[in-house]
């Protein structure tokens, strides 16, 4: 197990225990890791000692280096530095449990083996001693190394019991399931299924920390399908649940827009980090329950769904404490956008159409053209590929455009400042008419996107609406 201690910082820590008499070990993720071969996975370091691991975590630090801050979590009993790319976290060894009803654990000092049978599954209940006279030797009391091979997560204790303490490791085991590409032992899955209910115990902070780490996963499809199976889904985000399922009339079915919704959030998942670009292809067509219709001539329908979802994400964002900034706003955009370029696709794409598409988009539009092109889910490879193609054009013409008139996130060449002050007007409805006759006309290609032309029509506008300038027109001769 000395591979798995090879960084200089735990021979620190035995000197430090050894000095201090007590006992030590690295235990969990830290671990696990190392015998997966996944070094650079987790860069988190637990420590649990037998005694007070708030006094190992300082005297370790002012070994390493006497500038290094602290952190110390009194509740807890636990303390934690960083140290190089190391977040190292120290904790008394401890029994914790979760009264009915409660939210936070009952903590109380205990031995290694009750810090190991606190654990949330077997693989995570592996330990390596940081003692002197035992250095580097392996404790698992679980068969946790034989679930690492078999591709197991279970608990190590009976699992009513686990998930009892911390209801929120039912939703852990589906995010190690899918990070690692792991199943769930059945009889652990089964009492997931049953303890589903007591997950409303938990706080919504912990639980969406969760879902983050399952939306970051290469494949997070698998982690929502067993949430979904689990009952799990419907408790964290009932509208996402409630796409589940095809219905059928004459002989004319919709696709299951939960499969469909998983399969573009699978497709978007290679391609980009950014989460919130993740969670907009999850959540892209959230609405479609709300806007489902059928008539006999055309079957079934979604009309709107793309602008009613915008609607529904700030909702959403609120109720799982997602940030209500511009993170919430970018996946509101690209909801309400994600159909245009797919129109464009279909259609003879205009200059006008291609203007008002980057304008709304602005700096979006790479993320909004990938939203898109994940969304071509058809298990008919002709028409996907046609599709495709088409989109290839569409981003050719987004380029001409942008090259040409500058549109992504343009101003207006004439603001409200210059209207007011050129025909000496209060602010009001009369500037934004102006305003808007402008844009519109930038944006159809009638004038180009410079002063000039954006001045000329304010003017004929402004004659148009009986206002006269104020300010002496500039003479032509002398531009």
């Amino acid at each position: 197990m000395n591979i798995c201690l090879n960084d200089n910082v735990f021979k620190i820590i035995s000197e430090v225990i050894t000095a201090a008499d007590t006992e030590a070990y690295v235990i969990g993720g830290w671990v696990r890791d190392c015998l997966l071969k996944r070094y650079n996975a987790d860069k988190d370091i637990d420590i649990v000692v037998i005694g007070s691991g708030i006094d190992i975590a300082r005297k370790t630090a002012l070994k390493v280096g006497r500038d290094i801050k602290v952190t110390v979590f009194k509740n807890f009993g636990t303390a934690m530095f960083r140290w190089k790319d190391y977040d190292i976290e120290f904790v008394g060894a401890r029994k914790e449990s979760y009264t009915r009803g409660s939210r936070k654990p009952v903590v109380e000092d205990g031995t290694l083996e009750d810090d190991q049978r606190r654990r949330d599954f077997t693989i995570n209940a592996l330990a390596i001693s940081l003692n002197k006279d035992t250095y580097g030797q392996f404790l698992d009391p679980f068969g946790g190394t034989d679930d690492l091979k078999n591709k197991i997560i279970r608990t190590p204790l009976d699992p009513d019991r686990t998930f009892s303490d911390d209801p929120l490791r039912m939703i852990r085991a589906v995010r190690f399931a899918t990070q690692l590409g792991f199943s769930i032992d059945k009889s652990t899955f089964r009492s997931i299924s049953l303890n589903a209910e007591r997950l409303k115990i938990v706080s919504q902070e912990r639980i969406i920390a969760e879902i983050n780490k399952i939306m970051l996963c290469d494949k997070p499809s698998v982690g929502f399908i067993l949430l979904e199976k689990a009952g799990l889904l419907n408790i964290i985000l009932p509208e996402l649940d409630n796409l589940k399922g095809v219905e059928k009339k004459n002989g004319k079915a919709h696709k299951d827009n939960l499969i469909h919704s998983l399969e573009v959030l699978d497709n978007i998942s290679p391609k980009t980090d950014n989460i919130w670009l993740r969670w907009a292809a999850l959540l892209h067509d959230i609405a479609k329950p709300f806007t489902k219709r059928y008539t006999p001539e055309t079957g079934w329908s979604f009309h709107g769904h793309d602008y009613k979802g915008s609607k529904m994400i700030p909702d959403i964002f609120r109720k799982l404490k997602l940030p209500l900034n511009e993170h919430m706003k970018y996946v509101q955009k690209l909801v309400d956008l994600h159909l245009r370029p797919i129109a464009l696709s279909q259609d003879e794409i205009t200059d006008s159409a291609v203007r008002r598409l980057l304008f709304e988009a602005g700096d979006d539009i790479d993320d909004l053209m990938l939203l898109c092109e994940a969304d071509i889910t058809s298990k008919n490879e002709k028409r996907k590929f046609r599709h495709l193609e088409n989109f290839i054009l569409v981003r050719e013409k987004l380029r001409e455009i942008e090259e040409k008139d500058a549109i992504r996130n343009f101003q207006p060449p004439v603001d409200g400042e210059e209207i007011i002050r050129t025909f000496g007007i209060r602010p009001g409805k009369q500037v934004g008419i102006i305003k808007n006759s402008i844009r519109e006309a930038i944006l159809d290609g009638v004038i180009p996107n410079d002063h000039e032309a954006a001045r000329n029509l304010m003017l004929e506008k402004g004659k148009e609406m009986g206002l006269s300038p104020v300010d002496p027109l500039p003479d032509p001769e002398l531009q």
